[in-house]
C-alpha cells in the first residue's frame, strides 16, 4: 500500500508492506508545474515494480492552491433569471471588517453567468418550467466563448430538482466533455448562496483536478499498476479517483486532513486521545484539534474570501509560517512572517536556487538547529549557511539594527508567536484547555519548533511521530473509505413524516454501501451514522444532532419523534446551557456518512529495534536564546525503545530535524514516537 502526499515543498511517500508489516517513507522536492512527475517519481524511487502496488492512496493540495491562486478553469453559469449576482453579492460581508475598501472578484465574469426562464419554489412546485432552448442557446454561447466547465444554478433545486435534471441532460447532451456540474447533485441543501458557490467551485476545479487525476492514473497504468487509485476527501475519508474527477470540491483540504487523520490515530495508538496537531510544511502551517480521539469536523468552509464550500471538512486553521515563509520588515519597522514564501523553487536562501529573501528554514540554518551537511529531500548534498546569514542581515538585520543571530533568533520568535496563536484559535477561544492536550508536530518543519510550542502556549507535552515528515502520507494509507451526502428534508419536528425520512435515509445507504461494494479495498467494518441539522423555529444557525438509526441488513429504521426531540434537547442544552420554553422544534437537514473501515497496520512495526544504548553521533553549536550551546546530534531512528535524551539535543533523520530544547527531554515510547516534555524538577 502506497500513501503519497504532494504538498507546496517536497512529495512524501510511506510504502507499507502488507506481507513483512514494514514501512519505508521517502521525500522528493515537488514537481512544477505539473505535479504528477513528482508523485510518479516519490514511488518509483521505492517501489520499482508497480506491479507489486495493491493500493495507491494520494494526498493532494492541487485543488487548494487551484483555488487560492485562482488558478481553476474558465466557466460559465446557467442560472435562474434574476439570480446572475448571487456569487457576486455573497453573504453581504466583506473582506476587511473596518472601513468601506476592499474588492471581491468572483471566480465567474458577469459576461460567462447567464440566465434563463424556470422557477421552482420553495415548496417543490415549478412555477415556470424550463426554458430548453435558452438553456441549449447558452450552453452553446459558452463554449464558444472559450469556457472549459460549466454550472447549472436553479433557485430552489434542492426541493425539486425537475427543471434542473432537464437542464443539466440538455447541456451535457452538446457539451463536449463531462465537466458539468449541476447544484442538485453537488449539494441538495437549502441556502442559495452556498449551493451556487459550492458547485461554481467544483466546475471551476473539475478541468484541473480530472486532468491532474488523469495524467496520475495513466503513468501509473503505463507502469504496470493494476490496483486501486484513490484520493483523500477534505472530511478525512477517501474516495475513488472517478468520484474525485466528478467531485474536486471534496478534496480542497485533502493534503492537510490526512495528516489529521493520521496523527488521531498515532496519538490514539500512543495514549493520547486530545491532540492539537500542527503540520509545518514549506507554505503554511496547519493546526487542528482532536477531542476524545475524533476530529473535529465543519459542515462548511471559506477556502479565500467569498470562496465558500460547504461540504464536510476536518476543521483545519491556516497560516502562512512555513519553513520557506519569507521574513520582511514592513514600513513601520516592524518583522512579519510571510504569508508570501519560497516554496521548494526558488526554495530557502540557502537552497542556492536564486532566492535572496530569509525564511524561517534560513533562521533556523544560521543558528545550527538543521545540519547544513544533510539537507532533507535529496535534492542538496549542502545548504549554503553564509548565504542565508547574509540575507538575514540584508532584510532583517540592517533594518531592525539587530546582530545576524539576533536577527534568525527574530524570526523565529516571531514565526513561533504566529503557530502558538494559530494553537490557542483552535483550543483555548473554543472551550478547551490546552494542558488537557498533547501537541503533535509534524511536516518537514514542525519538530523543529515544538519546545516552543509548550513553552508559548502551556501544553504539558509533544508527541512526534516516528516519521513525522512523512505524516499526511501514511495516513492516507489508514484513511477509511467514506462518502457523505445531505438532504434538506425542512419541516417541523411535529409534523415529520417518518416514512419520507426513512426513504431518504435508505437511498442514502444504498448510494454508500454500493461505492464500498464496487472498491477493490477490503474493509473490516461498515459503519453508518445520521445528523439532523435542527434548531428552535425563529433561529438561523442549526445544530448538527446525532440521531440514532438501526442499520440491519442494510435497512434503516429511523427514531421517533420523540428520539430526535430528546436527541436536539441533549445537544442544545450542551450548547447553551437551556432549552427555550415552549420552543417550536425545526428539522432542516439530513445529513448521512456511510464509512468503509479500511485495516490499519499495527504501528510497534514501526518501532525501533535496536537495543544498543544511544550514543551521539557528533556534537555543534547550536543558539538557543541568547547563548551558543553544546549540543549533542543523534539519529533519531536508532534510538532505542525507553531511551532518555536530555536537551539541548538534536535528532536528526532523513524526512525532518527533532529539536530539544534546554529545560526539555525527550523520551522514546513503545510505538517509536519521542515525547518532548520538560525535564523533572522543571530544569
Amino acid at each position: 500500500m502506497v500513501g503519497v502526499d504532494v504538498g507546496g515543498t517536497f512529495t512524501d511517500i510511506f510504502v507499507l508492506n502488507e506481507t513483512d508489516g514494514t514501512a519505508h517513507v521517502g521525500k522528493v522536492p515537488t514537481s512544477r508545474p505539473d505535479q504528477s512527475s513528482g508523485f510518479l517519481a516519490s514511488i518509483t524511487g521505492l517501489v520499482p515494480d508497480m506491479g507489486d502496488i495493491a493500493v495507491v492512496v494520494h494526498g493532494t493540495t492541487a485543488g487548494t492552491n487551484a483555488l487560492l491562486e485562482r488558478k481553476g478553469a474558465r466557466i460559465g453559469v446557467i442560472c435562474t433569471q434574476g439570480l446572475r449576482d448571487v456569487l457576486e453579492m455573497r453573504r453581504r460581508d466583506r473582506p476587511r471588517t473596518w472601513g468601506l475598501r476592499g474588492e471581491f472578484e468572483p471566480i465567474v465574469d458577469r459576461r460567462d453567468r447567464l440566465e434563463v426562464p424556470e422557477r421552482t419554489l420553495a415548496d417543490g412546485s415549478i412555477r415556470t418550467a424550463v426554458d430548453l432552448d435558452a438553456v441549449r442557446k447558452a450552453a452553446e454561447q459558452l463554449r464558444e466563448e472559450g469556457c472549459a466547465a460549466v454550472a447549472i444554478l436553479f433557485a430552489n433545486a434542492y426541493a425539486n430538482t425537475e427543471n434542473e435534471d432537464l437542464a443539466v441532460k440538455a447541456v451535457r447532451d452538446i457539451w463536449p466533455d463531462e465537466h458539468v456540474s449541476c447544484s442538485s447533485e453537488i449539494l441538495p441543501e437549502i441556502r442559495e448562496f452556498e449551493r451556487f458557490s459550492t458547485t461554481a467551485l467544483n466546475a471551476y476545479l473539475q478541468p484541473e483536478i480530472s486532468g491532474y487525476l488523469g495524467r496520475l492514473e495513466d503513468a501509473l497504468t503505463k507502469g504496470g499498476f493494476d490496483g486501486e487509485f484513490m484520493v483523500v476527501q477534505s472530511n478525512g475519508g477517501v474516495m475513488d479517483a472517478q468520484t474525485a474527477c466528478h467531485l474536486p470540491v471534496r478534496t480542497a483540504l485533502s493534503g492537510p486532513a490526512a495528516g489529521v487523520i493520521a496523527a488521531a490515530y498515532i496519538a490514539g495508538s500512543a495514549g493520547y486521545d486530545n491532540v492539537i496537531t500542527g503540520d509545518m510544511g514549506g507554505t503554511s502551517f496547519d493546526v487542528s484539534l482532536i477531542a476524545e480521539g475524533k476530529s473535529m469536523l465543519a459542515p462548511q468552509t471559506s477556502i479565500d474570501f467569498g470562496m465558500v464550500v460547504r461540504t464536510p471538512m476536518i476543521e483545519i486553521t491556516t497560516i502562512g509560517a512555513g519553513g520557506g515563509s519569507i521574513a520582511w520588515v514592513d514600513k513601520g519597522g516592524l518583522l512579519n512572517i510571510g504569508p508570501q514564501s519560497a516554496g521548494s523553487d526558488p526554495g530557502p536562501v540557502a537552497y542556492g536556487f536564486g532566492n535572496d529573501r530569509p525564511t524561517v528554514t534560513d533562521a533556523n540554518i544560521v543558528l545550527g538547529r538543521i545540519d547544513p551537511e544533510n539537507p532533507i529531500g535529496g535534492k542538496l548534498e549542502r545548504l549554503d549557511v553564509e548565504a542565508a546569514g547574509r540575507a538575514i542581515e540584508a532584510h532583517v538585520g540592517t533594518p531592525l539594527g539587530l546582530s545576524r543571530i539576533e536577527a534568525a533568533e527574530a524570526i523565529l520568535r516571531v514565526a513561533n508567536s504566529r503557530m502558538a496563536g494559530a494553537l490557542r484559535l483552535v483550543s483555548v477561544e473554543r472551550g478547551f484547555d490546552p494542558k488537557r492536550f498533547a501537541f503533535m508536530p509534524f511536516g518537514g518543519g514542525g519538530a523543529l519548533h515544538a519546545g516552543a510550542m509548550l513553552a508559548e502556549v502551556g501544553i504539558a507535552r509533544a508527541v512526534i511521530p516516528r516519521y513525522p515528515g512523512v505524516t499526511s502520507a501514511l495516513g492516507s494509507v489508514i484513511a477509511d473509505m467514506r462518502q457523505d451526502f445531505v438532504r434538506t428534508v425542512n419541516v417541523l419536528l411535529s409534523a415529520l413524516d417518518a416514512d419520507h425520512l426513512c426513504d431518504i435515509m435508505q437511498g442514502h445507504i444504498d448510494d454508500g454501501l454500493a461505492m464500498l461494494d464496487a472498491a477493490k479495498t477490503k474493509f473490516d467494518a461498515r459503519e453508518t451514522t445520521f445528523e439532523l441539522d435542527m434548531a428552535y423555529i425563529g433561529q438561523t444557525h442549526t445544530l448538527s444532532v446525532p440521531i440514532p438509526v438501526a442499520v440491519k441488513d442494510g435497512r434503516a429504521r429511523p427514531p421517533t419523534r420523540d428520539q430526535i426531540a430528546e436527541a436536539f434537547d441533549e445537544v442544545y442544552a450542551q450548547t447553551f446551557g437551556r432549552l427555550l420554553p415552549n420552543g417550536i422544534r425545526r428539522i432542516l437537514n439530513l445529513r448521512s456518512a456511510i464509512t468503509g473501515k479500511r485495516p490499519k497496520f499495527d504501528l510497534t512495526t514501526l518501532a525501533p529495534k535496536n537495543t544498543n544504548p544511544a550514543k551521539p553521533k557528533h556534537t555543534r553549536k547550536v543558539h538557543f536564546g541568547d547563548a551558543w550551546f553544546d549540543t549533542a546530534i543523534y539519529d533519531r531512528l536508532e534510538l532505542p525503545v525507553d531511551t532518555i535524551i536530555k536537551g539541548p539535543a538534536i535528532l536528526e533523520q532523513p524526512d525532518t530535524t527533532v529539536l530539544i530544547e534546554p529545560g526539555l527531554q525527550g523520551r522514546v515510547d513503545h510505538l517509536g514516537n519521542t515525547i518532548v516534555e520538560k525535564t523533572k524538577g522543571g530544569s
